[in-house]
């Protein structure tokens, strides 16, 4: 399902080839690996940046998937102990932006399961200016879920087919039916499209009749996966793209947030044994 011709929010494109990564325009300009990150004793902002660190550490033990999300303020740090942060956070594989009212825009760090949430101003005040920024420990922001349910329609509303169709209808029909019966904590049902016989004209009114959400994102692993919320909620398309950026296997998923941007019990275990070596080896 192709959605680039869509008016999409600002500091994302999902469209085209040349897209190396979701663009987090405002997010430091070299965000480093960690095996680059040096620190002196003396360096500017330690103390802060390790007091931030350690109460994400202390978050992670225990931390499932049906933990409330853990929150920590980044608003009034200093330059230099944001800076120690972003080079000890790296950058991940998920990088998702979320529009409304605000802009979120949001980049998992290299430890699965803690995200850099930046919020910016987009109704009040002056426009693409800095109104949050916070270090999240969860599966999934919280703001993600909360656009996935505030942004998109309860109900779908299913208009008359133009002349051409073939297929569309029983699959608006199944989409409703499944929305409608989703409960939280519902296994994800996934339609995919790469075999099955839907002409243009029926992709073009699939896509009229979706809608497009409050929320976008890529996630770069040992491929491209492409997620964009529908405006119907529940409803996710998902692509997964070869090395030469043509979609490979291209879907909807009925349910909460796909599996591709969420982070599964076993990693904030794994995340929090590594913040752990991080800083024991630079911030004590």
């Amino acid at each position: 399902m192709k959605w680039e011709n869509e008016e999409q929010p600002t500091g994302v494109f999902l469209g085209g080839a040349e897209t190396e990564s979701l663009d987090l325009m405002r997010m430091p300009a070299a965000v480093r690996r960690l095996d680059r990150l040096s620190l002196p004793g003396t360096a500017p902002g330690l103390s802060d940046a390790a007091r931030i660190l350690s109460a994400v550490r202390a978050a992670l033990d225990g931390f499932t998937v049906d933990s409330s999300p853990a929150l920590f303020p980044l608003t009034g740090l200093d330059e230099a102990a944001a800076a120690l942060l972003d080079d000890a956070l790296g950058e991940g594989e998920v990088g998702i932006v979320v529009a409304g009212t605000s802009e979120y825009q949001i980049q998992e760090s290299v430890l699965p399961g803690v995200w850099r949430v930046k919020t910016f101003a987009l109704a009040d005040g002056p426009a693409g200016a800095l109104a949050g920024d916070h270090i999240e420990v969860a599966d999934v922001p919280g703001v993600v879920r909360a656009a996935a349910l505030g942004g998109t329609r309860a109900r779908l509303e299913i208009g008359e087919p133009p002349e051409g169709c073939m297929n569309v209808m029983p699959v608006l029909a199944e989409l409703r039916a499944r929305t409608a019966a989703y409960a939280q904590g519902d296994r994800n049902h996934v339609i995919s499209f790469t075999l099955f016989p839907m002409n243009e004209t029926d992709m073009a009114f699939l896509k009229r009749t979706l809608g497009l959400g409050p929320v976008q994102a890529v996630s770069r692993g040992y491929g491209t996966c492409r997620v964009t919320l529908t405006g119907q909620r529940h409803v996710w398309s998902v692509q997964y793209l070869n090395a030469m950026d043509t979609v490979i296997l291209d879907t909807l998923e009925i349910g909460d947030v796909p599996v591709a941007l969420s982070a599964a019990d076993e990693d904030f275990q794994d995340s929090a044994e590594r913040l752990g070596e991080i800083l024991e080896a630079y911030f004590q």
